[in-house]
């Protein structure tokens, strides 16, 4: 696969998810930056190509647009599929999905920065309370991930086996933002383990915020 390009932001974990997919298959690709604080993700030329007005989206060589990380990550899987981001078997492709649909799908969507900005500008929450919203919904999911992480015997170096698969972009791209949060992470041994050992490779560590030609 050639002539990619990626509309990113450096601070979304969406985004820090598909770069990471992208580094561990190896694939180059060009990088547009959208600031979604200055909300150029809703300029009238990002959303006539990605309606949504989300980052990321991934231009093809073909001119075809992919959006949705997670829907992302699995094109690139079965586009490239070495090294696999999910587990051949049907039993480990589900385990996996569901490690990461918890963080992806109960956790992302309450806080992301649509939601964070709607509470602050609308109902009136404060920095304090929208960064406590923030660890509560964290916490909320982090709490069952660790016991499910720790307690399978499938877990290994990563969150299943010893090679990180998509399961393991998420969960370093929300410990990521969880930083900026300051969310304790004491209670979360496992996936502190597990972000640890992610970082330790260049293709996640090249994918982090502080890393991107847009960084702040």
């Amino acid at each position: 696969m050639s002539g990619l390009v990626l509309h990113s932001y450096f601070r979304s974990s969406t985004s820090v998810r598909l770069r990471v997919a992208l580094n561990l298959k190896g694939l180059a690709y060009g990088y547009v930056a959208h600031h979604l604080r200055k909300n150029e993700q809703r300029s009238a030329a990002y959303l006539a190509l990605n309606p949504q007005g989300l980052v990321p989206a991934l231009v093809l060589e073909d001119g075809t647009v992919l959006t949705q990380s997670l829907a992302v990550i699995e094109y690139l899987d079965e586009m490239v599929p070495e090294p696999p981001l999910l587990p051949r078997d049907p039993t480990g492709r589900a385990r996996v999905r569901a490690l990461t649909y918890a963080i992806a799908c109960e956790i992302h969507p309450l806080n992301n920065l649509r939601v964070l900005s709607h509470l602050k500008s609308v109902l009136g929450a404060s920095e304090d309370m929208t960064a406590a919203w923030f660890r509560h919904w964290v916490v909320e999911t982090f709490g069952a991930l660790e016991t499910m992480l720790a307690s399978d015997a499938r877990t290994g170096c990563f969150c299943h086996g010893d090679a990180p698969g998509m399961a393991d972009i998420c969960l370093y791209a929300q410990v990521l933002n969880n930083r900026r949060f300051d969310v304790d992470m004491s209670a979360f041994p496992t996936i502190s383990r597990i972000f640890e050992a992610c970082s330790a490779l260049p293709e996640f560590a090249e994918a982090a915020p502080d890393r991107q030609p847009d960084a702040e």
